[in-house]
């Protein structure tokens, strides 16, 4: 089959909405995949954009100790 193409311009856009919709073409790309459509994107600085947008909570503080509930009026002497 053919190679079709979409050009898309965009003016006036913040850019919060410039991540928004850039995020949005990637879960239209995912979800089309399993039915044969392959999409290519590209985008300045849509790789940065994707990687920050597909983070699902991978911080997580190792300093932090775990600590007991402490009770009131048990509290140790300072």
């Amino acid at each position: 089959m053919k190679e079709k193409n979409i050009k898309i311009k965009v003016n006036n856009i913040t850019t919060k909405q410039w991540t928004n919709l850039l995020l949005e073409l990637n879960l239209v790309k995912k979800a089309w995949k399993p039915y044969g459509v392959d999409m290519e994107l590209s985008a300045p600085g849509l790789r940065a954009i994707l990687l920050w947008g597909k983070k699902v909570n991978d911080y997580a503080r190792t300093d932090r100790q775990d600590s007991d509930r402490v009770q009131k009026n048990k509290r140790p002497r300072a």
